[in-house]
């Protein structure tokens, strides 16, 4: 299993300190930086804060996870993660999902009743703009060519009979939210199930996340407390779910991998870029 660690990019941090986190992650050979995707909260831009990452690196993933994909417009958005893609080399992953925050769609002028009919639309848009289609009735394509040539790299988060749906047509995989792995269980054979169903070739890739403060406590609890707080009592569940040891990291990681998750990215509540050093030593 892949272990990749996210960019503190929901965290009161200084942006300059986004790059030295993601320059010493690939030093510690994690697999990917992941970011968490919000619109009416001071984070940084998970595309923005991406490409930066991806200017300071020259190997690890980037993997947004996720970017809610329905509040963007999707021409916008198959031109600005095609070129980001191209520019890094192929290392982008983009994991998506619909998104339910109805504060987040107002501020981008998009209708959350109708998120699910965008996210479909977001996706067909995005592929064939992708594979150099015209997507705007112009003569000429919208963006670069990703890498690969045709496509980026896409995740589906989920665990609607939609997102089933969207994974075999659109998506190299599925991408968990922040469960734990015998909540995941199920929905892991679901969708390999539901691959195989629709005779996609191979495995899907299967990725999680789960949150982690190996430092101060006080500051990991209250940076989910923050960030959960319209969520009402559940953010303190969240809080109190978040791995605070070294022996519960190997144990989580033991725990996903036993499932079947592929790649598994451990979130950050702590905004020390010491972190990367804690988390590194205990799993790598």
């Amino acid at each position: 299993m892949q272990i990749g660690i996210g960019l503190p990019n929901t965290l009161h941090i200084p942006g300059p300190a986004l790059v030295d986190w993601a320059r010493r992650a690939e030093e510690r050979d994690f697999s990917a930086l992941a970011t968490i995707d919000r619109i009416v909260y001071p984070t940084y831009d998970s595309l923005t804060a991406l490409a930066a990452a991806a200017g300071a690196t020259s190997r690890i993933g980037l993997f947004t996870d996720i970017l809610l994909a329905p509040v963007y417009p999707p021409v916008w958005l198959a031109k600005a993660t095609a070129s980001l893609d191209a520019m890094s080399g192929g290392r982008l992953t983009l994991g998506m999902a619909v998104g339910g925050r109805p504060d987040d769609f107002a501020a981008m002028d998009r209708p959350v009743e109708r998120r699910g009919k965008l996210f479909d639309d977001t996706l067909d848009i995005l592929h064939r703009a992708w594979a150099g289609e015209n997507v705007t009735g112009g003569d000429l394509p919208v963006g670069p060519e990703p890498a690969s040539g045709n496509r980026v790299s896409v995740l589906i988060g989920g665990t609607s009979e939609a997102a089933v749906r969207r994974t075999v047509q659109y998506g190299e995989g599925w991408t968990a939210g922040g469960s734990g792995p015998e909540q995941a269980a199920p929905f892991v054979a679901k969708i390999k199930q539901a691959w195989r169903d629709a005779g996609r070739e191979g495995e899907p890739r299967i990725a999680s996340l789960v949150y982690f403060g190996l430092g101060d406590e006080a500051e990991s609890r209250a940076a989910l407390q923050r960030y959960y707080g319209f969520t009402g009592e559940y953010a303190s569940i969240i809080a109190d779910s978040a791995i605070r040891s070294p022996e519960a990291a190997r144990d989580t990681v033991e725990r996903f991998d036993a499932i079947g998750v592929t790649e598994l990215m451990f979130i950050p509540t702590v905004a020390s870029v010491d972190e990367v050093d804690r988390l590194a030593d205990a799993v790598k």
